[in-house]
């Protein structure tokens, strides 16, 4: 029997690495004639590099659905619960990982800027989740995992805006794991430090080499290490929930 996992904004970084994570020990899995994976991935716009994530996953002999969209606009999300009903059933492990990022002074934002952190970061992930959760209550069975960032819980100056909307993150995974509870699915938050990811392309490598000085390990996480851990918490029982589980080398 297989498992539907749906990764959100996987074309590039965590959500690629998460994909390749669950694709990998779907086939262990399948070699042990345990539960495999079919696996879901999103992007925004970026077609050509999520299809090249689907092929590398299909590689790997895991089935595998892509699908390109905004999904802060719910009509796209209820499409893309349409193809994945239709390919693989109902998804058994939501993980929200669609993100962005602003760095600049607050009085500069513009009012599109603020929408767009806003939407991208946390709307996505109540309309993807105001989607998915109904099956899971049926079936008294799933999994949802937020990526959020230590900035959600210490803020980051000139980033007020991403660490208002991965606060709201926080917030959002504490209040639904104790609206789920009682159906038996646990959600729960990622909290990502420094991670070598394209986001992170804005700062030059003297700025980046400043921050490494401050984190106790040394060096920013690799995406695999990130994907690791979300693929560890997929497997935890449901009784760990509301939880927000942080990856940051000793940062905070």
């Amino acid at each position: 029997m297989k498992k539907t996992v749906l990764i959100t904004g996987s074309s590039r970084g965590i959500g690629r690495a998460a994909a390749l994570r669950f694709a990998s020990e779907s086939a262990a899995l399948e070699n042990l004639q345990k539960d495999s994976y079919n696996i879901v991935i999103t992007c925004n716009k970026n077609t050509k590099k999520l299809g090249e994530v689907k092929d590398a996953v299909e590689s790997l002999g895991c089935p595998c659905l892509a699908y390109t969209g905004d999904l802060s606009c719910s009509s796209n999300v209820r499409q893309l619960a349409g193809l994945t009903a239709h390919e693989f059933g109902a998804v058994d492990i939501l993980i929200n990982n669609a993100g962005a990022s602003y760095v600049g002074l607050l009085t500069d934002m513009s009012d599109i800027d603020w929408n767009n952190i806003i939407n991208t970061n946390i709307s996505s992930i109540f309309y993807c989740c105001r989607e998915f959760i109904p099956p899971m209550v049926s079936n008294k069975s799933g999994c949802i995992i937020n990526i959020s960032s230590i900035w959600g819980s210490l803020g980051a100056s000139c980033e007020v805006a991403y660490s208002a909307s991965k606060g709201a993150v926080n917030s959002f995974t504490r209040a639904l794991a104790k609206e789920l509870a009682p159906s038996g699915i646990p959600v729960n938050a990622v909290s990502c430090g420094l991670i070598d990811t394209d986001m992170n392309s804005i700062f030059s490598a003297e700025e980046l080499a400043g921050i490494c000085e401050e984190i106790p390990c040394g060096r920013a996480g690799t995406p695999e290490e990130a994907a690791g851990l979300i693929y560890s918490v997929s497997q935890q029982p449901p009784y760990m929930t509301g939880q927000i589980i942080t990856i940051d080398g000793g940062w905070s």
